[in-house]
This record gives structure tokens, sequence and C-alpha cells, in this order.
């Protein structure tokens, strides 16, 4: 008996190694789940950068509407900048979501780097960051026109990406 409770530990050990080794030669680190996708909106309101009043999120999705999570910190947020001011010119429309930053240097980082945004909301507390399941930043969702939200890229937006990204509203019928 004593070698039998002896071996648990062993066997445990060995259930979880090839646990974990299954799952990991089939998961994908670059693919970062998202529950809310499917799902309507999070009722979010946060305080516009230009101005001194509340909006909610969903007041500013007309028509398919790109949701982009970023921060003047943020080196990846600088590096899609280009695709989102092409975005922006190619008519569509996106709403920014500023991340745990002082409005100087949201403004700051808008004039040097474009502001491709309808809108900036500033997500001051984090909390509109933790109600979307944000991991990382950037972060973009595409959002149809009743609010419900089609998909999510963890990273920065890429031209390409951008592109797989808008197709999946076309797919959807948005």
């Amino acid at each position: 008996m004593n070698r039998w409770v002896a071996a648990i530990p062993l066997i445990v050990f060995a259930a979880l190694a090839i646990l974990f080794g299954v799952y990991g030669l089939h998961h994908d680190p670059h693919v970062i789940p998202d529950a809310l996708v499917g799902k309507p909106l999070p009722e979010v309101s946060l305080e516009r950068l230009d101005a001194p009043t509340r909006d909610r999120i969903r007041d500013h999705v007309k028509g398919v509407t790109l949701i982009n999570f970023f921060a003047s910190w943020c080196a990846p947020c600088i590096e899609e900048a280009p695709a989102l001011n092409a975005l922006k010119a190619s008519g569509v429309r996106i709403v920014g979501i500023d991340y745990k930053d002082q409005p100087g240097a949201v403004k700051a980082f808008l004039a040097r780097h474009g502001d491709p945004y309808e809108a900036v909301l500033q997500d001051r507390d984090g909390a509109a960051g933790i109600e979307f399941g944000t991991s990382g930043f950037p972060e973009t969702f595409l959002v149809d026109d009743r609010g419900v939200i089609l998909a999510k890229q963890a990273g920065a937006l890429t031209p390409e990406i951008a592109d797989q990204l808008l197709a999946k509203a076309s797919k959807s019928g948005s």
C-alpha cells in the first residue's frame, strides 16, 4: 500500500505532462480567444478627450466600426498608426479608447502620429479594458451596426491584418 501512495505524485505529474503536452501541440500562441465575439458591446461610458462629457461607446457605432484600444506609451500603437490613418482615409470608422493615459500625452501622441479616430474616449482607470477583456495593447474590436462584436485583433494592425479583420464584417452581412 505504501508503494502506491508514494507513486501518486508521479502519476499526477505524468498525467499533467501528457495533458499540457497535447494542449501545447495544438495551441497557437498568437490566437487570443475572446469571450465577447458574437456578443453586444459592453455598456461602458467614458470621458471624451475633446470635451468634459461622458459618452457611451455604443453611441459612436454607426455602421461597421473599429474600436481601437491604444496608449501613448505603447510602442506597437506607434507601429499601427499608419495602418489606422490609411483606414480612416478609406472611410473606415474608428473609435479610439485611450488606456490609462493623461490627456496631454494622448494629444501629443495623436499630433505626432496622426489622429484616425472619429472620437477618442479615455479609459483612465482601466475599467473599460477589463470589460472588453483586453490583454495587451493595441487591441482592436470589429463591431457591426447593431453593436455586436464580430472579431478581435490583439496586437498592431497592418494593412493585411486590417483587410482580414474587415472581411469578417462582409462575411457576417454587415
